[in-house]
């Protein structure tokens, strides 16, 4: 019963925060949540760091720039750990170089809000729901020259949220279907005065598809549709030491709430009207119906800062921050990470310190990753 407490709790408050600063909330929000440890280490970002096993989720475009045959990846992130104890975020990726130039890759998102025991009174036996989302992901990367590759992804998305003893006869399992469309360029190794570098750049439109619902005849949730880019530069001041500098941006592609009929408040008549908008025309009307004008839409744009020192390609530590308006969510946080690779093992761990007065579900949380990087070396110039 706490657990469902503590559920309900979320959603409320989610909801009223969306009432009162115009908060943009979707369906199925597991998908915006850093599934792996090195990116969670940074600040959540991934779409123009170099390519691990783990770049589905970030910019599938990386992957043929992989310099191994094949990588194999499985993370696990615990949620809400300091409220509950079984809601967690499990991962597991695929990728396989093709030849030198392109690569195809699966992935799996499997997010539990554990068990939760439903009663109808103090003598009920009770009956267990286990509620639960999930992604299945499958991309194609191809180098359209030697600095620059894009990528195209398929996912299919399923939300079970449904809780038989209080939920409405008609809900069901909702399901949904997207794609990604990303791009990736990382510059030939470049001489400096002190050191050689490499220049890298990266964007990703993902989850772009149709809306999801739950019950027949009942609201349309948006998917969340975002547009990420970033860009970064490796200092490779010698064969054992390289340090990666990484900036970057995101922004949800859904429409603002807003008052549609000018009575100054945003009521079930303006969700009705929000209701209306088509997914396709809502990724549109993002970039500018904010209703404070230009100054709003900034602040729909988050932004991440993130550094990863390597040390004979052995040993790696990470740093990151990231940062959101108060009035559109108010995540800021901090993040460190490290990672240890042991021949074709990789083990990396990070952790979250939030600055924010709002708490983060997953502030003081330790997230794991495993990798195995496999097969033949391909050399990128």
């Amino acid at each position: 019963m706490r657990k469902l407490v503590g559920i309900l709790l979320l959603v409320f408050v989610s909801k009223g925060l969306a009432q009162e600063d115009r908060v943009i909330t979707t369906a199925v929000p597991f998908l915006t949540i850093a599934a792996d440890a090195r990116a969670a280490g940074m600040g959540d970002m991934g779409v123009a760091t170099s390519v691990d096993a783990f770049s589905q989720q970030w910019n599938p475009a990386k992957f043929a720039f992989a310099e191994r045959k094949m990588g194999i990846g499985v993370s696990y992130t615990p949620y809400l750990e300091s409220i509950i104890t079984d809601i967690s975020l499990l991962n597991g990726s695929f990728y396989n170089k093709i030849n030198e130039r392109s690569a195809f890759a699966f992935s799996l998102r499997y997010f539990t809000l554990g068990e939760i025991e439903l009663r109808q009174f103090a003598n009920d036996p009770g009956t267990l729901a286990k509620p639960n989302e999930l992604a299945l992901d499958g991309s194609y990367s191809l180098k359209l020259s030697d600095k620059f590759s894009m990528a195209v992804a398929g996912r299919f998305i399923r939300s079970n949220l449904r809780l038989p003893e209080i939920s409405n006869v008609d809900s069901q399992a909702a399901s949904s279907f997207a794609v990604d469309v990303a791009g990736y360029f990382r510059s030939d190794e470049i001489a400096y005065n002190n050191y050689n570098g490499r220049w890298r750049a990266g964007f990703n439109l993902s989850n772009l598809g149709g809306k999801i619902q739950y019950d027949e005849g009942g609201q349309e949730n948006f998917l969340p549709t975002n547009l990420r880019f970033g860009g970064g530069f490796d200092f490779i001041f010698d064969q054992d030491n390289v340090l990666g500098i990484t900036a970057e941006f995101n922004k949800l592609l859904v429409p603002t709430p807003r008052d549609f009929d000018n009575d100054g408040d945003v009521d079930s008549e303006d969700n009705d009207q929000y209701q209306q908008i088509g997914f396709l025309k809502g990724v549109f009307e993002s970039f500018g119906d904010a209703p404070d004008g230009f100054s709003e839409e900034l602040k729909e744009v988050t932004w991440a800062l993130g550094a990863e020192y390597a040390f004979q390609q052995s040993f790696m530590v990470r740093a990151g921050y990231f940062n959101e308006s108060e009035d559109k969510g108010s995540r800021k946080f901090f993040s460190l990470g490290a990672g240890f690779i042991f021949k074709a093992a990789q083990i990396d761990l990070s952790y979250l310190f939030s600055s924010s007065q709002v708490r983060n579900p997953l502030e003081n949380t330790l997230r794991f990753s495993l990798t195995f990087n496999l097969g033949e070396e391909f050399i990128n110039n």
